[in-house]
């Protein structure tokens, strides 16, 4: 199992979150971390569920955009 460290590692918190691309959120409860089981984008306000339209009510503590096997990563416009 990874530790806390290891999955903080994986979500390195890109610093420009540009409204519209699609992450994968790692967030945290009083239980441990886990990864939220649909993409999320960045209103500018907060992460929100793209198929649901809502607000993330969790302690979103990494993001990273989703790489697909090509190797660009989803939400390209490439």
């Amino acid at each position: 199992m990874a530790t806390r460290q290891e999955r903080l590692d994986a979500f390195p918190n890109e610093a420009e979150r540009p409204p519209g691309q699609l992450y994968e959120l790692l967030c945290e409860d009083h239980v441990g971390t886990y990864l939220i089981p649909f993409l999320c984008r960045w209103t500018g306000d907060a992460w929100q569920g793209v198929e649901k339209e809502q607000p993330i009510d969790a302690r979103v503590v990494g993001w990273r955009r989703r790489v697909i096997r090509t190797g660009r990563q989803q939400g390209d416009e490439r």
